[in-house]
């Protein structure tokens, strides 16, 4: 997300009051010009491409309902559901009855499938909405996922999928006993590009990686934003972006970090940053022998995905964001398409729920708790300045 975006939904939050307890796919003829296929099959391989998507189902569209209007919901998600090809905006959930008004006149959204969080539970009786989006702050969204699975609809939640795994565990139980799939919103894994840097990884074509640099971070703006509040966000950039530095170590050995190391930078403005982290660094060693670094802030931008392998080396920059993102390896430039990739995520988990197919584990529930486990080791290493052995944590 950019700087634009992070800002997003402060405005919500203030509106919600006491009364709340905390792919046409990606562009056009997108799905003629593809012909990039992973065919790997590890722990991070992806299950479809546009060609599957385009087959199954045609007509079919799952109707989404969005919880929380915030920056990423207006910007992002609600625009990408007008290019999707099976899902569709068929519902919101707000606190605030003038934006509730706007996106009816907008999306022409009928009445009946407008909430607010006073009635969400009744939601359960509407048949017109089958998967719920909960784009909320980070404290909210264990809350809102138990409450979705409960009213009997598939959940889809942005990350992180919690602050604490305890959480998480609890929304994918939820979500078990309910007979309901939970994705989170992995949005980099229907992406094209990082499904390349997955496969140079996965499938040691440069070799074995030997030393990733996975790093992401902006220079943060309003000060009174519910990111800054520990209470709300769990903590700063490293909640925020840093799992996305996480995930890219992750998807590209394709293994489990096995230690972690961590350091606070000093903070240049402890007014603005006195109860979250403002820049932080962390060290993971993997089982396969290679070994990252990366570093998340709220002060400076960096965006780069870089992995030295024995024999070259590729790198995504921007690596993260909602693109266009670029790649080049040793031998040159990595050519890809340039996809909508909030259109890409929500096809590719709305068709498999349409085929009656499990989602692929590492868009799920199971993914979310494995980097929340890694956001609280990361931030245990720094507090106490010791390595980690994640294998006994």
């Amino acid at each position: 997300m950019k700087n634009q975006d992070y800002n997003s939904r402060r405005t919500f939050l203030r509106n919600l009051g006491a009364g709340a307890s905390a792919l046409s796919l990606p562009l056009a003829g997108f799905g003629e010009t593809l012909t990039y296929q992973n065919e790997h099959t590890g722990i991070h391989s992806l299950v479809t491409n546009l060609d599957s998507i385009r087959s199954s189902q045609p007509g079919r569209k799952l109707g989404i309902a969005l919880v929380g209007l915030g920056s990423y919901s207006k910007n992002q998600l609600a625009p990408a559901l007008q290019q999707t090809q099976y899902c569709r905006l068929a519902g919101i959930v707000t606190g605030t009855p003038a934006k509730a008004t706007e996106w009816m006149q907008k999306y022409n959204i009928p009445k009946e499938n407008v909430y607010d969080y006073k009635n969400f539970d009744r939601i359960a009786d509407n048949k017109d909405i089958d998967v719920i989006y909960v784009v909320l702050p980070n404290s909210m969204h264990a809350e809102y996922v138990i409450k979705a699975a409960q009213a009997g609809k598939h959940v889809i939640c942005e990350k992180p999928m919690a602050i604490y795994p305890k959480e998480c565990q609890a929304m994918i139980d939820a979500c078990k006993k309910a007979n309901k799939q939970l994705a989170i919103g992995y949005r980099l894994h229907y992406e094209p590009f990082t499904k390349e840097v997955m496969r140079l990884g996965q499938e040691k074509v440069f070799g074995a990686v030997k030393f990733i640099e996975s790093s992401d971070g902006f220079r943060s703006g309003d000060p009174t934003q519910w990111r800054l509040k520990k209470s709300m966000a769990g903590g700063g950039p490293l909640m925020d972006v840093g799992i996305y530095a996480i995930q890219g170590t992750r998807y590209i050995t394709g293994e489990e970090p096995i230690t972690v190391s961590a350091q606070f930078a000093p903070k240049t403005d402890p007014v603005k940053f006195k109860d979250v982290e403002e820049t932080m660094f962390w060290q993971f060693e993997f089982p396969g022998g290679a070994v990252s670094n990366s570093t998340t802030s709220y002060a400076a931008g960096v965006e780069r995905l870089y992995a030295s392998c024995e024999k070259g080396w590729f790198e995504l920059s921007p690596a993260f964001g909602y693109g266009p993102l670029k790649g080049r390896t040793s031998k040159g430039p990595i050519e890809m398409p340039v996809v909508n990739h909030q259109a890409a995520h929500m096809d590719g988990v709305c068709k498999d729920l349409l085929d009656g197919k499990q989602l692929p584990d590492h868009v799920t529930g199971a993914e979310g708790l494995r980097d929340v486990t890694l956001l609280q080791a990361i931030y245990r290493a720094a507090e106490t300045g010791r390595k980690i052995n994640l294998k006994k944590a």
